[in-house]
């Protein structure tokens, strides 16, 4: 069983930066490979970004892409989203999540674990 648990949200103007935690318990997290997503009012949830269960290989939506950057620390069992050069198009409710299936993680379905979710707003 892993729980997460994400921090770090908040109201930001365009062009602002935030940095998400994603902590997790338990003892096995180096197993898990760690994703982010987000859903918008209105929208359905979508893949942000993606680690590997080392940190070794990252995967970003084009989206996000030169502007956000995923990595995990091990040690702490968490997982960060820095997100730079935000745009009112991120606002979004943010989520951790965490599959033993790298491939699972980024395609979003039947992901094992997810978070409860942090707000992050961008004004213009």
């Amino acid at each position: 069983q892993v729980q997460l648990v994400e921090s770090g949200g908040g109201l930001v103007q365009a062009g602002g930066s935030l940095r998400l935690s994603c902590a997790a318990s338990g003892r096995t997290f180096s197993s898990y490979a760690m994703g982010w997503f987000r859903q918008a009012p209105g929208k359905e949830r979508q893949f942000v970004a993606a680690i590997s269960r080392s940190g070794g290989s990252t995967y970003y939506a084009d989206s996000v892409k030169g502007r956000f950057t995923i990595s995990r620390d091990n040690a702490k069992n968490t997982v960060y989203l820095q997100m730079n050069s935000l745009k009112p198009e991120d606002t979004a409710v943010y989520y951790c999540a965490a599959d033993l299936v790298w491939r699972t993680v980024v395609g979003g379905k039947d992901v094992d674990y997810w978070g409860q979710g942090t707000q992050v707003t961008v004004s213009s």
